[in-house]
This record gives C-alpha cells, sequence and structure tokens, in this order.
C-alpha cells in the first residue's frame, strides 16, 4: 500500500523547514505572477534553495502556475518552466490549458497536476486532463466524502484532496476592493481596508466574516470557517486518496507548523493501526481547536453536506 502524502504550503525557506521537522511529505511553492492564493512569495533562487533542501530529505516540491494566463504573460511560461525543469521540482499545478501547450512547446518533462478549483467535481474529466500530461487531480474542496471518494476508485491519476485550512469561495480578476462588493442589492461592510492581509468582508445579516484580499490576480474572498478533517481522517486514508492538503494561506506559519505535526501524528496512527487512530484523532482535534484563531471556527467543509442534484 503506498502511504499518502501530507502537502503543505509554507510561507518561506526557514518555514519549509520547520515544516519538514513537523512530518510535511511535499510543498507547495511559488510566486503570485504564476500561482494562486500562496502563503509567501518564492523567487526561481528560493525555489532552487527549497529544492535542496527538500532532496536532502526526500520530500516533494511542486511549484504552483494556477493562474489564468491572458496573452500578456503567455512568453513567459516556457522560461519559466525550463527553469523550473534545471531545478528538478516534482511537479506543477495548473488550471490554464496554455501550460500545457507551453510545456510541449518547451519540452519540460515535469509532471503536471490539474486543479481548475471548483470545477475538479469528477473522475472522468480528472482522466480527461491525464490524457493530456496530468498526473494528479487536485479535487474541488465542494465534493462530499462520497463524491471523493467514487472520483478515486474510477481515476487513472493521482489524487488530492484538501483535509484542512481555508477554502476560496470567489475570485475575480478585477480589483473590488475599491468598491464595496455588492451581494442581492447590499453593501457588505468592508473591515481594516489599510491592511491587506487583515481584512474581512463583515455579513452581519449571517455573522459572518470572510476573509478578503487583493494581489495581481484580483480579488479572493474566502469561507468564514477553516476546514478540519483531523478527526475524519480514515475514510480517506481507506480509500488510498494520494495526498492530503493542509492550505496555510492567510494562517500565521507556527500554527501551520503545529496542525501539521498534528495530522503527521494522526496520519502515522492510522497507518500503526485504526485503533491507534481512533483513540488520539479527538485528542488532536481538541488540541487544533486550542491553537485556532477566534475567528476562524473548525467545520468539515462540504465532506458531509447532502449534494442536491
Amino acid at each position: 500500500m503506498n502511504k499518502t502524502e501530507l502537502l503543505v504550503t509554507p510561507a518561506s525557506i526557514s518555514h519549509i523547514e520547520e515544516l519538514m521537522v513537523a512530518g510535511a511529505d511535499a510543498f507547495l511553492v511559488g510566486e503570485q505572477f504564476f500561482g494562486l492564493r500562496l502563503p509567501g512569495e518564492f523567487t526561481l533562487e528560493e525555489i532552487a534553495t527549497a529544492r535542496v533542501l527538500t532532496s536532502k530529505q526526500n520530500k516533494k516540491l511542486y511549484v504552483a502556475m494556477n493562474a489564468l494566463f491572458h496573452n500578456d504573460k503567455l512568453e513567459a511560461l516556457a522560461p519559466y518552466m525550463k527553469r523550473l525543469q534545471e531545478i528538478g521540482v516534482d511537479g506543477i499545478v495548473f488550471g490554464d490549458p496554455a501550460v500545457i501547450i507551453a510545456r510541449r512547446e518547451a519540452e519540460v518533462t515535469i509532471p503536471l497536476h490539474w486543479n481548475t478549483e471548483q470545477t475538479a467535481t469528477n473522475y472522468f474529466t480528472a482522466n480527461y486532463w491525464g490524457k493530456r500530461g496530468s498526473a494528479r487531480a487536485v479535487l474541488a474542496r465542494e465534493l462530499s466524502l462520497d463524491e471523493v471518494v467514487e472520483v478515486k476508485e474510477n481515476a487513472a491519476v493521482q489524487v488530492e484532496v484538501q483535509v484542512h485550512g481555508m477554502t476560496c469561495i470567489f475570485q475575480s480578476k478585477r480589483s473590488l476592493l475599491g468598491n464595496y462588493f455588492l451581494f442581492q442589492e447590499k453593501a457588505l461592510e468592508v473591515e481594516n481596508r489599510s491592511k491587506n492581509k487583515n481584512m474581512f468582508l463583515h455579513d452581519k445579516e449571517r455573522s459572518n466574516k470572510y476573509p478578503i484580499y487583493e494581489d495581481s490576480n484580483g480579488t479572493h474572498i474566502f469561507s468564514p470557517n477553516d476546514m478540519c478533517m483531523i478527526d475524519e481522517l480514515d475514510e480517506l486514508l481507506d480509500a488510498e486518496i494520494d495526498s492530503l492538503k493542509i492550505d496555510g494561506v492567510l494562517q500565521d506559519p507556527s500554527y501551520v507548523t503545529a496542525v501539521t505535526s498534528y495530522y503527521r501524528q494522526a496520519i502515522d496512527a492510522y497507518y500503526e493501526s485504526k485503533a491507534a487512530y481512533k483513540a488520539c484523532k479527538k485528542e488532536l482535534y481538541n488540541k487544533i481547536e486550542e491553537i485556532q484563531p477566534a475567528l476562524r471556527p473548525l467545520d468539515t467543509g462540504f465532506f458531509f453536506k447532502e449534494t442536491v442534484y
């Protein structure tokens, strides 16, 4: 049996070192020009440094190229991927088909991980992109647990699932923070607009605060809660999901490191025995709850929501 990979998004080179000690198996890095919603900015030089660190520990290093590439960005794709191949990264995460074409024309052989956010919802499409060079499908966070398992049972590619962290619920290529975001003809108040990393869209009607920020890729709005599946991992591990992701965007690096160590303990306990996992899972959940930011309640995302067709 292949053991499930624990994938984390680090904020810096020093954070990668901490996460390796905490038990992460793989890291997703990149820079804003090519990648979406990353906790830290990694230049090519820093990616090269990260590759040296991860290779020494037999860890995987993936690079995010999952932005939407308009014509003015296309010429940058091939040179960037050629350099990534020289560095020796283990995978490229993409959503825009332009990456496939640029990779082929540049004769780059780095495996691709297909990630189109909300539209990666079925094994047929995952296999379609698998035939076009993708080694892995990153599933949408809106799938139920049963749907995730069904995809894994029928996919001809690896399957990656997020198990902890924020979920992006809206992105626009436009810079929307210059105006109030309009929803049902009601202006929602934007708090802390002067501090880009601590802004919230406050929906008083639902008593929710949605983290929001702008960068060169537009405006990003996130879920009011953090997903946490540490006490529900056994079904995902039973299904032999290839990679479980902890998303560290907008989280403190020390928090991400601690959470990674708890998931490492949970996964290792499962592989020791299911009884060992069941014995520790509630305690590990409680440890996460103790360090959870007050404004970020924990839930299980869409995993146990009923799908209505």
